[in-house]
């Protein structure tokens, strides 16, 4: 009887189009293999969304020469443990493997993420957007957010020369309306101009 010829794996694709970071492993838990995950948002979720993760090297220009760092990551288990979320994976067999993936960047395709409830936002989709207040006067684009403890804060900035900044909380106190389809955000807020 002749061998019949395996079928190849299907190579992996490359790192999504619409890739967010998402984490950043902080190292070893445990000594069969798990990981120790950071999350970058006070919310999770974007971590448990998808069971393929991608991941790039810390570093770039200097990965570590004796490891080969996967480009996905196919988790096994994920669960919050404190301030992180630990791992189990397949092919990090053992605390060495785990190690080797120390500083690693974690990147999940967008479209994964769960849908977020009404009037919830991901930081990522209101970069970007336009900013105006009730009057209709522009004030900029969302370039960032930022975490205060009780709230978060968009980081508008206005063209001009100098470029102009503005900070926003983001409460219901000063934000009207988000508008992800019209790519726009409308406050309650007083051009200083």
């Amino acid at each position: 009887m002749a061998d019949r010829p395996t079928p190849e794996a299907a190579p992996e694709p490359g790192k999504p189009d619409d890739a967010v970071e998402v984490g950043r492993v902080l190292g070893a838990w445990g000594v069969r293999g798990g990981l120790k995950i950071k999350p970058l948002a006070s919310d999770p979720q974007a971590l448990f969304s998808s069971k393929r993760w991608y991941l790039e090297p810390a570093d770039v220009a200097t990965p570590r020469p004796s490891v080969a760092l996967p480009c996905w990551l196919r988790v096994k288990q994920a669960k919050v443990h404190g301030d992180a979320i630990v791992v189990t994976a397949h092919d990090v067999d053992d605390r060495d493997a785990a190690e080797a993936l120390k500083g690693a960047h974690i990147f999940v395709a967008r479209s994964s993420f769960p849908t977020p409830d009404e009037g919830e936002f991901y930081w990522v989709d209101l970069i970007g957007l336009s900013v105006v207040n009730a009057d209709g006067q522009a004030l900029g684009q969302v370039v960032g957010l930022f975490e205060t403890g009780p709230h978060c804060v968009l980081r508008i900035e206005a063209g001009g020369t100098p470029a102009r900044e503005r900070m926003i909380p983001f409460v219901d106190a000063y934000v009207q309306q988000g508008d992800l389809p019209g790519r726009r955000i409308v406050v309650d807020w007083a051009d200083e101009d």
